[in-house]
C-alpha cells in the first residue's frame, strides 16, 4: 500500500496498524479527513508546520519515519488481518534502522506488537536494542473518544522537540 519512510539515524518512527481506505486510495499516510495526525505533529512541535498527507516523504527531513504493522492491507482495524510476520517485520526494521524512539499510533498497533490485549499510553519498559518504545493515542477520527494530545506532547519532549519546532 504505502512505502515505509525509514532510514538510519531517525529520531522517531511512528507505527500505525495499516493504511486507511482513504490513505490507500490517495497513496499517502493519514489522509482521512478526520485524522489529526498532520495537525498534531505541527501542534506538538514534531514538524515546524502542518504538512499535507502527500508530503509524507518529507518527514525524513525532520528525523521522523513511518511504517505499519500490517503492510499491504488497508481499511479500518476491524478489516485488517494481523500476523506474527507483520510484527516480526516491524521489529526487524527497528533493529536495522535503530531510531531513538518507536511510537505506536494507537493502542491497537501496540497491543498487536506486544502480543497483549491491554497496553497503557506513554513510555514502555521494553526496548528494541537502544530504541525506546512509546504508545500514543490514535490520531484516527474513529478514535476521537480516546484523544489526548498530552501523550503526543510527552513524545515530542522525549525526542527532543520544542513546540516551536526547533530542536
Amino acid at each position: 500500500m504505502l512505502p515505509d519512510v525509514l532510514e538510519p539515524e531517525l529520531r522517531l518512527v511512528i507505527c500505525g496498524t495499516a493504511a486507511s481506505a482513504k490513505s490507500a486510495q490517495v497513496g499517502a499516510y493519514y489522509a482521512g479527513p478526520g485524522n489529526k495526525f498532520w495537525s498534531m505533529l505541527a501542534e506538538v512541535g514534531l514538524t515546524p508546520r502542518q504538512l499535507q498527507p502527500a508530503e509524507f516523504p518529507r518527514l525524513r527531513k525532520f528525523g521522523i519515519g513511518l511504517t505499519d504493522i500490517a503492510k499491504g492491507q488497508s481499511g479500518s482495524d476491524a478489516d485488517i488481518t494481523f500476523t506474527h510476520e507483520g510484527v516480526a517485520l516491524v521489529r526487524e526494521k527497528i533493529e536495522a534502522y535503530a531510531p531513538n524512539v518507536l511510537c505506536f499510533n494507537g493502542k491497537r498497533a501496540a497491543s498487536e506488537f506486544f502480543g497483549v490485549k491491554t497496553v497503557e499510553y506513554g513510555l514502555q519498559e521494553e526496548r528494541i536494542g537502544e530504541t525506546l518504545l512509546f504508545v500514543a493515542p490514535s490520531t484516527s477520527g474513529a478514535a476521537s473518544g480516546a484523544w489526548d494530545v498530552r501523550f503526543w506532547r510527552q513524545l515530542a519532549e522525549l525526542v527532543g522537540c520544542r513546540e516551536d519546532g526547533a530542536e
